[in-house]
């Protein structure tokens, strides 16, 4: 019922709180509260992630290093091209769940039915994707030293190439204890313990005279410098690790205290500690999203085969989960582009 405000000259009838403010239903209105307030959640995070890239930029890993991997490719560096497929594979899911919705809006039960499948199993390889590249990141691929200043030592060959610790690294067949709560001092604990000690490491290092050390400094270098240092990298590169001379690896070599193997919320052998924790918590909070919206389309879709929808006369349940499904697409965008474009 409404209610009447009165003026001087006019009578105006104030909204009488009806199940379609602005012309649009009560769920398709909260769906649009519910992205406005979830998109500045995750503005908040990458500006939280853009300050401490810019404060650490030095140590801060780069992405073309880290993303590598390809499926069925094994040792073939191909950087950033799993993440391109991915990223392509959410966008054409997002078109077909525009063809859904269009589908909806005719009417057309098959069609609605084809194109929501569609949308399934984009969702769901770009999930199993997110998640394979989790595995790579968290299991490394080369290897790292960490000295007792909480520096990163990367090893390179001659030419500036990564070698990895299996290259080099000695085996004493020494048995190793790992360090747990019930035998450590005031109850201290370790993770598992590295494929290599320092020890080994180190030998390694010194039985093989080609290998420097890559600190994980960035500086920018052009081609003369390039050239002076005899390490052969890509020109159109701008940003580069500092690589130190034989007699400095060996100095710093000598200050290492820990194997690092991967990356987790402790230590990242790619580089600053900071781009690991925010990589797990934006892109793990990002698939939650993915895994949710995958689920809900799932419940949708078996509404649509058995007809519900159709009795109701109205497909505006496939548009509402379309408008989350349209959301976490375009989060990904922003994801993609400061993760691992800029």
């Amino acid at each position: 019922m409404g209610s009447t405000v009165t003026t001087a000259n006019t009578e105006e009838k104030t909204w009488g709180g009806g199940n379609e403010p602005m012309g649009a239903s009560y769920g398709k209105l909260m769906m649009w509260f519910f992205i406005v307030s979830d998109a500045l959640t995750f503005s908040g995070f990458l500006a939280a992630y853009g300050f401490s890239r810019f404060k650490f930029i030095e140590t801060w890993p780069l992405a073309d290093e880290v993303f590598t991997h390809f499926p069925f490719m094994h040792g073939v560096s191909a950087p950033m091209y799993y993440v391109a497929l991915m990223t392509f594979i959410l966008i054409f899911s997002s078109v077909t769940m525009v063809l859904a919705v269009d589908a909806g809006h005719q009417m057309k039960k098959d069609k609605v039915v084809v194109y929501m499948f569609l949308t399934i199993v984009g969702g769901m390889i770009f999930v199993g994707s997110q998640a394979w590249e989790w595995n790579n990141f968290i299991k490394g691929e080369y290897g790292a030293i960490e000295t007792k200043g909480g520096s990163l030592l990367q090893f390179v060959d001659k030419d500036g190439h990564r070698v990895a610790l299996d290259d080099f690294s000695e085996n004493f067949h020494s048995e190793r204890e790992q360090l747990t709560s019930n035998k450590g001092k005031w109850f201290m604990s370790e993770p598992s313990l590295p494929s290599y000690s320092v020890a080994e490491v180190q030998a390694g290092f010194k039985a093989h005279p080609d290998l420097l050390i890559r600190t994980e400094v960035i500086y920018e270098a052009d081609e003369a410098t390039m050239k002076d240092a005899k390490i052969n990298h890509e020109l159109t590169k701008i940003r580069h690790k500092t690589i130190l001379t034989r007699e400095e690896s060996l100095l710093r070599l000598g200050q290492a205290t820990y194997v690092v193997e991967g990356a987790n919320l402790i230590r990242n052998e790619y580089g600053s500690k900071l781009f690991a924790d925010f990589f797990f918590f934006i892109t793990g909070f990002h698939g939650f999203h993915v895994f949710s919206g995958v689920i809900i389309n799932i419940i949708i879709f078996f509404n649509v085969l058995i007809g519900t929808y159709e009795k109701r006369g109205s497909y505006e349940m496939v548009e509402k989960v379309g408008l989350y499904w349209h959301f976490v697409d375009l989060v990904w965008v922003f994801v993609f582009t400061v993760f691992y474009l800029v």
